[in-house]
Order: structure tokens, then C-alpha cells, then sequence
């Protein structure tokens, strides 16, 4: 495990990381601060834990935005589904075929 400082509304924080995921840890840092401004704003700069629970619903509009909408049309989580049950079809399908 590594440790690194990242910087989120102004403040530093330690996070733990598997070694070799820095890189990832900084990027999502940088998706944090895009957002930062907006959180601190909300939050009236009252406190790091309501800035924290206002920059945690930004992202989760964000997400929950993606997720209904997705670039591509088509939600990965939907067509794992799909993935699903066209399996357990084709699963029923081939024990029908082996009863008869």
C-alpha cells in the first residue's frame, strides 16, 4: 500500500492506495476539484463535511445523469442485464430441448 495527499475544497487528506494506482487516485482528484468551487458555494464554506456532502451529490447527480443517459446510448448496466437474462433463456431453451 502506498499513501498519498490529495487536495479536495482546499483541504489535504491521506488516502491509501494500492501501489501503482496513483496515477488513477490523481485523476479522480482532479474530477473532485472541477467540482470543488460549486461544493464550497453550496456548502456556504461552512465546514469540510458539508462541502464534502455537497461535492458527494454533485457527483452523484453526475453519475445517476450518466447512468439514465449514457454517452453511447445504452447503459452497460442495462445490457448486462439483457446479458442476463438472454442466458438463463437460452439455459431453459436447452433443457426444454433435452426433456423432449
Amino acid at each position: 500500500m502506498a499513501d498519498i495527499d490529495i487536495s479536495v475544497a482546499g483541504r489535504s487528506y491521506s488516502v491509501a492506495t494500492r501501489e501503482g494506482d496513483e496515477a488513477h487516485i490523481r485523476h479522480l482528484e482532479s474530477i473532485l476539484q472541477r467540482h470543488a468551487d460549486t461544493a464550497l458555494r453550496a456548502s456556504g464554506g461552512l465546514n469540510a463535511e458539508r462541502t464534502l456532502v455537497y461535492l458527494s451529490l454533485i457527483l452523484a447527480d453526475l453519475l445517476d445523469e450518466t447512468e439514465r443517459n449514457p454517452p453511447e446510448g445504452v447503459s452497460p448496466v442495462l445490457l448486462e442485464r439483457i446479458a442476463d437474462r438472454l442466458e438463463a433463456v437460452a439455459a431453459a431453451l436447452e433443457e426444454d430441448a433435452s426433456e423432449a
